[in-house]
């Protein structure tokens, strides 16, 4: 699994609360109404407009898996440079390398 260094501590030094956030997670994910593509697209680009790219490489490995192209990737983190601005780019290589590894292809 893809997970940045902060996530995979949060899951092992604090299980308890990894536990209820995991459980939170899988419910809202019950309650869309999105497809899983979609719900991965629109995720990445909340990601990228706050600038997490930490959570990027996972998100992106899951769209992939959902049927996501890497030109549907790259407008998703685009998708906020109107309202978040080209902050947003930051989190294009982050981006651009999970697809290539979930493709098995060199970055």
């Amino acid at each position: 699994m893809n997970i940045s260094s902060a996530f995979q501590a949060f899951l092992e030094e604090a299980p308890e609360h990894a536990a209820a956030w995991m459980d939170a997670v899988k419910k809202l994910d019950q309650a869309s109404a999105l497809d899983g593509k979609t719900e991965e697209l629109a995720y990445i680009a909340v990601l990228a407009a706050l600038r997490m790219t930490g959570g990027i490489p996972f998100h992106v490995a899951s769209a992939h898996r959902h049927g996501a192209s890497r030109e549907e990737i790259i407008s998703a983190i685009l998708l906020g440079l109107p309202a978040a601005g080209n902050g947003v780019i930051q989190s294009l290589p982050a981006a651009l390398e999970a697809f290539a590894q979930a493709e098995g292809k060199p970055a």
